[in-house]
């Protein structure tokens, strides 16, 4: 492919150079036509006003006199061949020379042999869904390598039921009391506020570091800059924000809200509300509570319902592209996040313990990062920082885990 462009380059590269050298052989013809034409025309205006000033001439009787005018003939000048386009001749030969051909190597032929599939009930795929549920496959994926890379323990808080973390590692976290609490990397405190909150993902960090958070009681999103002065930063209405996120792809915040028994997701710019998601293309509703929201690298705005028991995604421009229920018969989501490659990770609660499940970007199961394994208790919600780092809040403990995992 390389090499047909080179060549197409080379042949466009060569026709233009010998349109140039036309433009200017003609260029030169019609240049001295040009200067004849002008210096008849001055000779013609010249004659112009000569008349003007000597016609008509008149005897003392006041009879017209005749005169005589003599006028140069229009100057005789060369007419140019103009250049006509020829169009190019080929046939399918020439067509299939540029393109190449695909040819079977005549190499000995290697005999194989298919085992059969254990009768395992853990690699079993599941039957697909409804429309716009894609199959759920259970762990027949190899589980990633993790390892932990520091744990700390965040002050002012009971538990670590959500988070936010900026760029400089900074963390904002959150419990099920209203206190809201910013660390350093290490986690020591650097200030603390009250807020409305509870148990969903309403606060959220913006690309230039600006903490941004919903009071659903007053209904507006507040900010807290770097100068750590909170101020309102819009209103939503007569809808309650549950949960927010700020886009690092545009810079957009969407909130997930809700009033009386309905729910939605609206996008807001700069302050103004610019898209609002409600409805799928059935015009079935398709939020119950959206406490958790994340947008991923693509776009996809993905919110985590616990009433729908559901994660449901949809595009940027709002239409339903999937909804992922688990794994089990009760799937419980709760904080929610996406990664470099686009993967979607999701705390769960479980009966036992609790877990985090990645999905893929199109909603496929990828695995588990069972929890028992890394004495945590409770997962309730993940954030991956712009290292790649995860980190995960516990419902129980107000220590935060940080880890690294990679698929093999």
């Amino acid at each position: 492919a390389e090499s047909l462009k080179s060549l197409v380059d080379k042949a466009t590269s060569e026709k233009l150079e010998h349109a140039n050298l036309i433009e200017d052989s003609l260029l030169k013809q019609l240049k001295p036509q040009e200067t004849t034409y002008k210096e008849y025309i001055a000779y013609l205006e010249t004659l112009v006003g000569d008349l003007r000033g000597n016609f008509p001439i008149t005897d003392g009787g006041g009879s017209s006199v005749a005169c005589s005018l003599e006028i140069k003939p229009i100057p005789e000048t060369t007419k140019p061949n103009l250049p006509k386009y020829r169009f190019g001749q080929f046939s399918k030969d020439n067509v299939g020379k540029l393109l190449g051909s695909i040819v079977v190597p005549s190499v000995k032929e290697e005999k194989r042999k298919i085992k059969p599939m254990e009768k395992d009930s853990s690699s079993q795929l599941k039957p697909a869904g409804a429309q716009g549920e894609p199959e759920q496959r259970a762990d027949a994926i190899k589980r990633p390598i993790v390892s932990e890379v520091r744990a700390f323990k965040v002050p002012g808080v009971d538990s670590t039921w959500y988070l936010s973390v900026d760029k400089s590692g900074r963390v904002w976290a959150s419990d099920d009391g209203g206190n809201l609490v910013q660390t350093d990397p290490e986690g020591n405190q650097l200030q603390k506020i009250q807020t409305s909150g509870k148990d969903e993902g309403y606060h959220t960090v913006t690309p230039t570091g600006d903490l941004l958070y919903a009071d659903k009681i007053k209904k507006i999103i507040n900010k807290i800059p770097q100068n750590n002065r909170i101020s309102k930063f819009f209103k939503t209405g007569d809808w309650e924000p549950l949960s927010i996120h700020s886009s690092h792809i545009n810079g957009d915040v969407l909130v997930g809200m809700r009033k009386d028994r309905e729910a939605k997701v609206t996008r807001y710019k700069n302050g103004k509300e610019i898209q609002n998601i409600q409805m799928d293309n059935k015009r079935q509703a398709m939020y119950n509570s959206p406490l958790y929201i994340t947008e991923n690298d693509n776009g996809d705005i993905c919110a985590s319902d616990d009433e729908k028991q559901a994660v449901v995604v949809v595009s940027k421009a709002g239409q339903h592209r999937f909804s992922y229920r688990g794994q089990e018969p009760e799937f419980h989501p709760y904080g929610i996040c996406t990664d470099c490659s686009g993967n979607i990770l999701i705390s769960v609660g479980l009966l036992s313990n609790g877990t985090v499940e990645i999905i893929s970007q199109d909603g496929h199961f990828l695995s588990r990062l069972f929890a028992m394994d890394q004495e945590i208790t409770s997962p309730r919600c993940v954030c991956v920082s712009d290292k790649n780092n995860l980190y995960v809040g516990q419902e129980m403990s107000n220590k935060v885990k940080v880890f690294k995992y990679e698929f093999k």
